[in-house]
């Protein structure tokens, strides 16, 4: 299987998000992970816009496989179709 690449925007404090990066190191899928609360300034608003791209609502944790799958919130069921 060929490894995708996959993008967390998350917030720090954000329960949801703690939850989907535990499922994924459960998985074993490694991914980048942008905790957008904790930029500052341009490169906070940057990467809202970048967010608001894939989720319009800009809701956390928003993940991102492949740069065309996108999965809003902590979703077992729709991790695991597009990641096993």
């Amino acid at each position: 299987m060929a490894r995708k690449k996959v993008k967390v925007y998350a917030l720090s404090t954000c329960v949801h998000c703690k939850h989907a990066k535990e499922y994924l190191d459960e998985m074993g899928v490694e991914y980048e992970c942008v905790h957008v609360d904790q930029l500052v300034g341009d490169e906070r608003k940057a990467m809202v816009e970048e967010v608001r791209r894939f989720n319009p609502a800009t809701s956390f944790p928003t993940v991102v496989i492949d740069d065309e799958c996108v999965i809003v919130g902590f979703k077992k069921d729709e991790l695991d179709t597009h990641l096993r």
